[in-house]
């Protein structure tokens, strides 16, 4: 099924012939997102085959995407520790920020 819907470039995984990443749809699968919503909703240049080829695949290797994930993960936990300890006040300000359009959003 690799090539029809899904492929590794870049070091990750996307939707074959998209610039759609299988993380996006795989997290919209997983956080109870039906496929059409996915097609439709979520990914409108995705087609309802290619999302149905994408989730057969995740499930066809979840121990492998799943410990990609992982990986990927922690590699964006690491950067941000180390974006915090190298300007830890540009990051107070960027957290003010955020709580600021947090409670306008409210």
């Amino acid at each position: 099924m690799e090539g029809l819907y899904v492929e590794k470039r870049d070091e990750g995984y996307w939707i074959a012939r998209t610039r759609v990443s299988l993380d996006s749809v795989v997290f919209a699968f997983l956080d109870g997102v039906s496929p059409e919503a996915i097609a439709t909703e979520c990914f409108p240049v995705l087609t309802l085959e290619q999302v149905y080829g994408a989730i057969t695949y995740y499930l066809s290797h979840r121990a492998e995407i799943d410990d990609y994930l992982q990986q990927a993960d922690a590699e964006f936990a690491a950067l941000r520790h180390t974006l915090h300890q190298a300007n830890p006040q540009f990051h107070a300000k960027l957290v003010q920020a955020r709580r600021q359009g947090q409670s306008t959003q409210a």
